[in-house]
């Protein structure tokens, strides 16, 4: 069985997200400024939390409530892409983009169920 992780930030997942969350940073500030409190605001918001809920569920040390967090952060994945798809249906990003942006998210979604797939093993054997 592998060790714990001593910090969040060695977990190549939460490195992953960290990447989508930057990138997501810099691609609203291509946004329309009136899109500042609405479109940009949600996709940062939803982009962050993948990171946070990884990173919180790793500090609670608990299989079960780490499981929780990852799901959440699962679903702050899906949300991003729907933020996404609502910059491609306003044409703020092109086809092209959207996807590039959706396999990143679909990546960092897999990685997350292998996650939580590795937490379940481990809560088994302990």
């Amino acid at each position: 069985m592998k060790k714990h992780s001593e910090s969040f930030t060695e977990l190549v997942l939460w490195q992953k997200a960290r990447s989508f969350r930057n990138i997501i940073y810099e691609l609203c500030k291509t946004f329309p400024k009136e899109e500042k409190y609405r479109l940009s605001d949600q996709l940062i918001r939803s982009s962050r939390s993948i990171t946070a809920n990884i990173a919180e569920g790793h500090g609670r040390y608990h299989f079960q409530e780490n499981i929780q967090f990852c799901r959440v952060a699962r679903g702050s994945i899906t949300e991003s892409i729907d933020h996404l798809i609502c910059a491609l249906d306003c044409k703020f990003i092109s086809t092209e983009e959207f996807v590039e942006f959706e396999n990143l998210g679909i990546e960092i979604k897999k990685m997350i169920n292998g996650y939580i797939k590795y937490l379940l093993r481990s809560k088994k054997v302990n």
